[in-house]
């Protein structure tokens, strides 16, 4: 487990960190700026504790959990039963997020994801959850990761799965 956060850690440095800290949204100097150009409601947000506690309890059939980070992140670690369609940061990661999307239910369970580097700085969950709304979807959330996937979900002991 530690070596897969050395692992996911430092492909993070290596690849994301210049996006992140170029991404728009480092134009926000505070959380509660961000928290207010956030495209989601707070109804539409789930914490790593309440969703690993909502997978371990009962599987619903219907949820689809979407990674929409960069396939190196999601092959080191990834939520069980979630699947790869990003980066939501890019035309090609969101053409192919919306042509899966396309067949799912608009009333489909849906959870997304990303957890590159801290939220606030995120590149990647708001165009993907913008783009899924403006698809009509009625049942999106966001698993809410602060700080980074490797710090909010794998460090807590939650499940993952690797490769891709």
């Amino acid at each position: 487990m530690k070596n897969l956060f050395v692992v996911a850690r430092s492909l993070f440095l290596l690849t994301l960190l210049p996006a992140c800290l170029l991404s728009p949204r480092s134009q926000f100097n505070s959380d509660a700026a961000a928290a207010d150009a956030d495209p989601w409601s707070q109804a539409q947000t789930i914490s790593a504790a309440d969703f690993a506690k909502e997978l371990q309890q009962n599987h619903d059939a219907s949820l689809e959990i979407i990674y929409v980070g960069v396939r190196t992140l999601y092959a080191g670690a990834h939520i069980p039963e979630s699947v790869f369609h990003g980066p939501g940061s890019t035309n090609p990661g969101l053409s192919d997020l919306k042509k899966f999307a396309a067949a799912l239910p608009k009333d489909a369970n849906i959870v997304i994801y990303c957890g590159c580097c801290p939220l606030e700085r995120c590149p990647n969950l708001r165009p993907a959850f913008s783009a899924l709304k403006e698809m009509g979807f009625t049942h999106l959330r966001v698993l809410i990761l602060p700080t980074s996937f490797a710090a909010d979900w794998v460090e807590k002991g939650y499940p993952i799965e690797k490769g891709s």
